[in-house]
């Protein structure tokens, strides 16, 4: 375990777990071991992953347009949403982060495989590539409030995580 063997640098936080164990012959005391939510491997280097684009995914998506359609401006549960492309895949447009916003059923449909100006629709946002703090938090895992705060802190301040 890291903890045992020195390997942790710093830690964020309160503890959110503590590990207890034998008792020591000599002191009587016995082991306990701290766990915190936030910690700094000694040694570590940054994989790859922080220096790639963050997969795209439609629940991705959602969470970072915060389920908003982007030509009404109306807020929809999931299975309203659809994966929109501002160019057209079939026009040459890329499945990417700054060709896709979120659009409900009734204005994907609406614009059809046009470019928004054809249609007469204009975006209420601009797309964005997350950052992979957002990243984290668009995920929708579990994250403890220290970890949020951290990684929070760590987000641009004009990304949409924020309001």
């Amino acid at each position: 375990m890291i903890y045992a063997s020195g390997g942790v640098a710093w830690t964020l936080g309160d503890p959110c777990h503590v590990l207890r164990g034998g008792l020591q012959r000599r002191t009587g005391l016995q082991s306990r071991i701290e766990v915190h939510a936030i910690i700094a491997v000694r040694g570590a280097v940054p994989s790859r992953a922080w220096r790639q684009t963050p997969a795209l995914t439609n629940p991705k998506l959602f969470a970072r347009d915060r389920h908003v359609c982007a030509y009404c401006g109306h807020r929809f549960e999931t299975d309203l949403l659809t994966r929109e492309h501002i160019q057209p895949s079939s026009r040459g447009g890329a499945d990417s982060w700054m060709n896709c916003i979120t659009a409900c059923k009734g204005c994907n449909g609406r614009k059809g495989n046009r470019l928004p100006e054809e249609a007469h629709m204009s975006l209420m946002y601009l797309p964005y590539v997350p950052s992979l703090h957002e990243d984290m938090i668009l995920r929708g895992r579990r994250i403890l409030t220290d970890q949020m705060e951290f990684l929070l802190a760590s987000v641009p301040r004009n990304s949409r995580l924020h309001a």
